[in-house]
């Protein structure tokens, strides 16, 4: 099955589910399928991907490695723009990751979207989207990873947006999709960069000649190309993977229905940038200013974002924020070098992510989909199943040992302190500390939506959703099994991962050859000498500084929320000045909104009235009229009709010719 036929069955099988029920079940081109149908085919044809994905990993793992064109698109002078697959390792577990969850995502919006009129069209959209993003991991060359890049963008702002007459549906999906085309266009930078000096768009070709790009300065200044391609294609990385400043994006997303916010933004989307700076790790390992950049703004993300997580109320943003958060993380580990601790930690997050995401909008179905977490409370007698696989995702994002989080997330922390670049210090002490912030957010919503009072009875922040009362339908109930079942699946790699993976995938061969890291950053080699297996090192995680960070968030989460509820209270009282700061989101949008928004209306403003009204129409454009009319109306006077006149004329015009040639001769 190692052929060129079998990659492009893995990549377009979602695709052909997108297409017929998009044409076939949402009246574009008749309703021949049916809801049934739409999920039937859909869950199929991407059931069939996974499948394709994980025999892929294991020709992989045993040494079968493809790189080959599949199609010529065309020819720009000696360019081909080319249609090919890289399947290596890296790959490989992409696939498996993206198409996996995007499974358990279909099966689950069976009993999420079951009264939706937007069914069909929503089967039809996530499928899309596990095709975009299929594209965009199996890519061998720049342009077809753009291609990818920019369908997911594209497929996300549909999916933000689906419930498009909601207004804050619409300016979230708006939001997200100019935020993103402020990163592609660093991201587009990057790539022509690297073309114009390389003459190639393979990634093969590009990263054999990347020592020649290191030696090469940026015309007209002291830098180097090469870092400045690093960092205009790590621009593309903050928008897609919502790093700071181009964060902002993320959690209004959750203006979608819960399952794409499992998929786009737990375990594929968001984790594109990630995963785009470890392909391109052979580049990035030459230039240590963007590796410090990168660190830096890792470190940034993983604890101030997560702060912004403890103040939310809405279930569905705490874990936003919660991927903000360990999105910083990753970077942390990709500025270290750790490239494969980055994308181990994206296997493991996208596994419990997935799970709290779903866990989340089960909790919303049995609250009836009211999402405030002051409004709930009690619900673990009420949904067990979700309660304890909901528990089972908060220990993993915690950093439990024996969880894949812990594994993933310990190691990331150990990498920033062995780290060999500026800004690692920073970035040790950030990722420290942001253990016990996310433990204490986490740890909020889990007492106060699971334990406590039961305040749904009377709720005291009453919303109206649209759906009704809250307490319609009487007392919570466990989701459908339709739910339920992805949260199961789900769980067992969110506590298994790590003890079978973070071996081979760390520190054994896993990555030989895929992934590049230089001698002069140890951090992964240094965590190597530290490694005796997985069970050593989740007992020596009980003495370890993060695990008692992580035990204090628990403890301060629950005398909080569970012992004295009034506490938290007197705490905002008190420190006001700050959680003005905190509910502000630290004024990112603010600044957005009525410095760069306001800003670019105005220039526009000033363009158009300037430019536009003044310049072109009224200068070039009225302006070149009124001269044509006032030579008509002098040539008006011109035209007597009397022949002495004309005649005159002639003669006149024949004297001014001889006498500039007679000047021009002598």
């Amino acid at each position: 099955m190692n052929s060129p036929s079998f990659y492009l069955l893995i990549a377009l099988a979602p695709l052909v589910g997108a297409l017929v029920t998009g044409l076939l079940g949402t009246g574009f081109l008749g309703r021949s399928v049916s809801r049934r149908g739409s999920h039937i085919i859909t869950i199929a044809l991407v059931a069939l991907s996974f499948i394709g994905s994980v025999i892929t990993l294991f020709q992989t793992v045993g040494g079968h490695t493809y790189d080959g064109v599949l199609y010529t698109w065309t020819v720009i002078g000696s360019t081909p723009l080319q249609l090919g697959f890289l399947i290596d390792n890296l790959s490989a577990l992409m696939m498996v990751v993206v198409t996996g969850v995007s499974l358990m995502v279909h099966i689950y919006t069976i009993g999420y979207m079951a009264d939706d009129p937007g069914y069909q069209r929503f089967f039809s959209y996530i499928s899309l989207f596990t095709f975009s993003m299929l594209m965009l991991v199996m890519a061998n060359n720049m342009v077809q990873l753009f291609f990818g890049w920019e369908a997911v963008g594209l497929v996300s702002y549909l999916l933000i947006g689906f419930w498009y007459t909601r207004p804050t549906a619409i300016f979230a999906n708006l939001k997200a999709f100019l935020i993103n085309r402020v990163g592609d266009f660093g991201f587009l930078l990057g790539i022509g960069l690297l073309f114009a000096w390389t003459g190639s768009v393979h990634y093969g070709e590009v990263f054999a000649r990347s020592q020649e790009l290191a030696e090469m300065p940026f015309p007209g200044t002291d830098w180097k190309l090469l870092t400045v391609a690093c960092i205009c294609l790590f621009v593309g990385a903050m928008g897609k993977s919502a790093q700071v400043p181009l964060h902002t994006w993320l959690p209004d997303s959750m203006e979608g229905p819960t399952p794409i916010s499992a998929l786009i933004h737990a375990a594929t989307m968001v984790t594109a940038g990630i995963f785009m700076v470890a392909r391109f790790s052979p580049v990035f390992e030459l230039s240590s200013t963007a590796l410090s950049l990168i660190i830096v703004v890792g470190a940034i993300g993983a604890l101030f974002l997560g702060i912004l997580g403890i103040i939310q109320n809405d279930i569905k943003r705490v874990v936003a924020y919660s991927t903000l958060s360990q999105l910083g993380y990753m970077t942390v580990a990709l500025g270290a070098s750790m490239y494969a601790g980055a994308i181990f930690h994206l296997m493991t997050h996208a596994f419990f992510k997935a799970l709290l995401f779903l866990g989340a909008g089960s909790v919303i179905i049995g609250m009836h989909h009211d999402q405030d977490i002051r409004n709930m409370g009690g619900l673990r007698k009420y949904m067990p199943v979700t309660w304890i696989t909901f528990l089972i995702g908060t220990l993993a994002l915690v950093g439990t040992p024996f969880f894949s989080g812990f594994y993933s997330k310990e190691q990331i922390i150990e990498a920033a302190g062995a780290a060999n670049v500026w800004g690692a210090s920073f970035a040790y002490y950030a990722t420290l500390i942001g253990v016990f912030v996310t433990s204490l957010y986490s740890f909020r919503v889990y007492f106060l939506v699971f334990h406590g009072p039961e305040r749904f009875r009377n709720p005291p922040h009453p919303q109206d959703h649209g759906h009704g009362s809250h307490n319609e339908g009487g007392d919570p109930q466990e989701s459908p099994w339709v739910v339920t079942l992805p949260l199961v699946v789900l769980a067992v790699p969110s506590v298994l991962a790590g003890m079978f993976f973070a071996g081979p995938i760390l520190f054994g061969s896993f990555f030989d050859g895929v992934i590049t890291v230089l001698p002069e950053h140890p951090a992964l080699a240094t965590l190597a000498a530290k490694w005796h297996g997985w069970l050593a090192y989740a007992l020596h995680g009980f003495v370890t500084v993060p695990f008692w960070l992580m035990v204090a968030g628990l403890v301060v989460a629950w005398y909080c929320y569970v012992v004295n509820p009034a506490l938290p209270g007197k705490i905002y009282s008190a420190f006001s000045g700050i959680n003005r700061v905190l509910e502000n989101k630290y004024y990112a949008d603010w600044f957005n909104e009525q410095v760069i928004a306001r800003g670019a209306r105005c220039l526009g403003h000033g363009f158009w009235k300037g430019g536009d009204s003044s310049l072109i129409d009224g200068l070039v454009v009225n302006g070149s009229a009124r001269v044509v009319g006032w030579v008509a109306a002098i040539s008006r006077h011109l035209q007597s009709g009397y022949i002495y006149h004309y005649a005159f004329a002639m003669i006149i015009g024949i004297m001014a010719l001889l006498t500039f040639f007679v000047l021009t001769v002598h």
